[in-house]
């Protein structure tokens, strides 16, 4: 797979956020990544803070990649689905972020939702992915 963050200099500066304005890619294989919460194997949810529900959620994505070959170097598109009483805790879903994608996040959307499927879950991160 080919990958090319464009992060031109004429607008905002995102990847101090932890994503990128746009990527170019090319490979042979396209994958699309259900929604992922904040859930254990169980199915438990792992906490009722934001911070702790971004990081599973996260894992959830990385090791749904990996069950098909796939790592998150090749995320190339994230939808963060926020609830909106955490809207006000975001620096944290950015810092996640920052972690996970160290160089060259892929570009990201974030929505501001009124609720999840569950009262409990706080976001849902979809994610796209090119495989080799």
């Amino acid at each position: 797979m080919s990958r090319t963050v464009v992060n031109p200099d004429t607008v905002p500066n995102t990847v101090q956020y932890g994503f990128s304005q746009a990527v170019i890619v090319t490979g042979q294989r396209r994958m699309l990544l259900s929604g992922q919460v904040g859930v254990d194997v169980h199915e438990r949810t792992v906490g009722p803070g934001l911070q702790e529900q971004t990081i599973a959620a996260l894992d959830n994505v990385e090791r749904v990649l990996a069950a098909a070959g796939g790592t998150l170097a090749q995320v190339i598109m994230l939808r963060i689905y926020i609830c909106e009483t955490a809207r006000e805790d975001q620096e944290v879903i950015a810092q996640a972020l920052r972690d996970r994608f160290k160089k060259d996040p892929p570009p990201s959307s974030w929505v501001i939702v009124s609720g999840l499927s569950l009262p409990e879950w706080l976001i849902e991160i979809e994610a796209e992915a090119m495989l080799d």
